[in-house]
Order: C-alpha cells, then structure tokens, then sequence
C-alpha cells in the first residue's frame, strides 16, 4: 500500500508523538516506583527528592497528553497507563495523610496543650501559670 507524503509524515509524528508518551509515562511510573520505596524507608530526603521530580515528570506528562489530545488523540493504553499511575498518586498521598495524622496525634499525647489561661507546666511538672510570674526555660 502506498502512502502520500503527507500520510507518511502524519504516521510518522504519531509514531514519535507515542514514544514521547511512552517515555513520560514510563519516567512517571519509574518516579512512583522510587517514591514509594523512599517513602516505605522513612528517608526524609529522598522522599523529598522523588516527590519533587516526581512533580516535574507529572507536569511534563499531562503537558504532553493535551497536546496529543488536541493534535490527533491519545492512544487508549496510554491514557489507562497515566491513569493508574494517577491513581497511584492518590494513594500515595492518602498514605502520607494517614501517617501525618498519626504522628499528630503522637504529639498531642506527648505534648499535651497548655493549661488553661496561660499555664505551663512547671519545672516540678506541675501547673504553672505565666500571669502569675511563671517563667519559659528551654
């Protein structure tokens, strides 16, 4: 079957055009990938790394899909693949919120609020308040 030029050049960017996809997609799920062991690990800077580049490779990725949305479409697989790296997202953020909360309340029990009008505990532990000349000592 012989094909136009332009049908050639037009098979041609929608070949390159799903690469394009293909590697941001597959850089986002790499990013997820680390991320999650970074964030199993409890590795402050890591988590922080991967969740920054894991920002810029979503960025690129979603950039890149509406332009393929608007200049042909995006190839089904691709948009399931992006989807259930999304859905990964999600979990990983509840996963987060859920750990945050705990450590919240963690430091609610170890911490608990100061007494009420102005009291602090005292040196000796017991209520001490700061109208009555109580003072703060770190």
């Amino acid at each position: 079957m012989l094909h136009s030029p332009a049908e050639l050049a037009a098979l041609q960017a929608e070949t390159g055009q799903r690469a394009d996809l293909d590697s941001l997609v597959s850089a986002v799920e790499q990013r997820l990938g680390a991320l999650n062991d970074a964030l199993r690990d409890r590795n402050a800077p890591s988590i922080e790394l991967h969740a920054n580049e894991l920002h810029r490779d979503l960025a690129r990725a979603v950039e890149a899909f509406m332009h393929a949305a608007r200049h042909g479409g995006v190839p089904e697989p691709m948009r399931l693949r992006l989807a259930r790296a999304g859905a990964q997202v999600a979990r990983q953020r509840e996963a987060l919120a859920r750990a945050t909360a705990a450590l919240d309340r963690a430091i609610d029990v170890l911490m608990p609020p100061p007494i009420a009008h102005g009291g602090v505990y005292g040196a000796n532990g017991r209520a001490d308040s700061l109208l009555r000349g109580g003072s703060l000592s770190a």
